[in-house]
């Protein structure tokens, strides 16, 4: 089987364990644990992100259960999603454009 391009590559994986929140969601791997995207850039798609989340009842999302971006083998999908990210932020700019005309 084929590695992705990604694989084994410094810049796809990095552990901070002397954070102070390490590791920041209960019941994960130390050993697996990747904090390169401590702030998930898949937050902004909402229901389309493809993580372990609920709304709380403020109507907050919550992905306290979700390890999706922390896990090394997930850097291919999250980076894969981020054509989805732009073409959301394409929109948003769109539709104040249209707000502000």
């Amino acid at each position: 089987m084929e590695k992705n391009y990604w694989e084994g590559k410094e810049y796809s994986y990095f552990s901070h364990k002397n954070c102070e929140f390490f590791p920041c969601h209960k019941g994960a791997d130390p050993e697996d644990f990747n904090c390169l995207f401590c702030y998930c850039p898949l937050y902004a798609l909402g229901d389309k992100c493809g993580g372990n989340f609920h709304y709380n009842e403020k109507g907050f999302k919550d992905c306290t259960n979700c390890q999706l971006p922390h896990k090394r083998k997930n850097y291919g999908y999250v980076t894969g999603k981020y054509q989805e990210l732009a073409d959301l932020m394409k929109k948003a700019r769109e539709n104040q454009d249209v707000k502000e005309k």
